[in-house]
């Protein structure tokens, strides 16, 4: 019986060794890294293509002086020269862009803030009402709302309808100066959908402990939330405010539809500028000069945020206020 023990014993080894090496030979095999480039190449070839070879030959362009009218004509730095010194329309687009960002950013993510916090309840049909919030951020950036947008606000608009009846004169509030910028920081403010499904998750992130404890502690809900809710909530408040950032340097559809950069370029926002010079003017090289004095403007925005982040988020790992590990 021992020896019939000992000769299944070393069968089984022998069986378990080959099945073993057939494994390493099938993990090793799908190990190698071109199969990982393999995996990889629909997005690295979509990269290439679309994002690093456009970007490349829009830096070339930003030093010539190209037209689509005659041949490409390399001037070197003279277009960032006209764009600084001899350009009164880029300061007013810059400054336009400015405002709108300081006043679309804060008051989106406060709003989309506000609503997490009201929809994150167990209660009864709570999914039906996220979705119906979200929905208009799916359509908020069309073209078919800019224009319904362009009419609620107009002369006759619904907003001059209602305050009427109210024995409210209203005015033309995209046609003026004055509020035409706040009529598209208002639309901004509309689309907080996604700001407020991610703060959304970041709440459903906190533990439910830490409210209960402050609670016995005698915390009322205004102290919780600037106690606990925020501070856990920093980097997810971080990353919107970054994201946002981003975006509102890049809105074009609103301004271009609704209001083409008037009254008097009080929306003449930078994308909407620098589509006139490119497809307006035909100035394909000087806008590919504005497009990248954009990129530069937005890092430079972002890197002052993320240096001043250390004071304001905080992380689970932190051990003190503003230090990390």
């Amino acid at each position: 019986m021992s020896r019939i023990a000992a000769e299944h014993d070393i069968h089984a080894s022998y069986a378990a060794g080959k099945v073993k090496r057939k494994r390493n030979r099938f993990l090793s095999r799908w190990e190698t890294p071109g199969l990982g480039y393999l995996f990889i190449s629909p997005w690295l070839v979509g990269f290439l293509l679309l994002t690093l070879y456009p970007m490349l030959l829009s830096l070339y362009y930003s030093f010539t002086d190209y037209t689509l009218m005659k041949p490409i004509k390399w001037v070197g730095l003279r277009n960032y020269e006209r764009i600084f010194t001899a350009d009164d329309k880029f300061l007013q687009s810059v400054k336009v862009t400015f405002l709108y960002v300081l006043g679309s950013v804060p008051l989106k993510l406060i709003f989309a803030l506000f609503i997490a916090v009201v929809l994150n309840k167990a209660v009864k049909g709570i999914s039906a009402y996220r979705v119906a919030i979200y929905f208009p951020s799916l359509i908020g950036g069309s073209i078919a709302v800019s224009m319904l947008w362009r009419n609620i606000f107009g002369v006759d608009g619904f907003i001059n309808s209602v305050l009427d009846k109210f024995g409210i004169e209203g005015s033309g509030w995209i046609s003026n100066p004055k509020t035409a910028l706040w009529s598209l920081i208002l639309l901004s403010v509309w689309q907080f959908g996604s700001a407020m499904v991610i703060f959304l998750a970041g709440l459903k992130q906190i533990p439910k402990d830490l409210y209960e404890a402050s609670s016995v502690d005698g915390a009322n809900r205004f102290v919780q939330f600037f106690r606990i809710t925020l501070p856990m909530l920093s980097p997810t408040l971080y990353f919107n405010l970054i994201m946002g950032i981003i975006g509102a340097f890049q809105m074009f559809t609103s301004a271009y539809v609704i209001t083409n950069g008037g009254p008097m370029n009080s929306t003449l926002v930078y994308a909407v500028y620098l589509y006139e010079r490119a497809f307006n003017r035909y100035q394909l090289g000087y806008a590919s000069s504005l497009a990248w004095i954009m990129l530069v403007m937005i890092a430079i925005v972002a890197a002052a945020i993320a240096l001043t982040s250390k004071y304001w988020v905080f992380y689970e790992t932190d051990t003190g206020r503003g230090k990390r590990k």
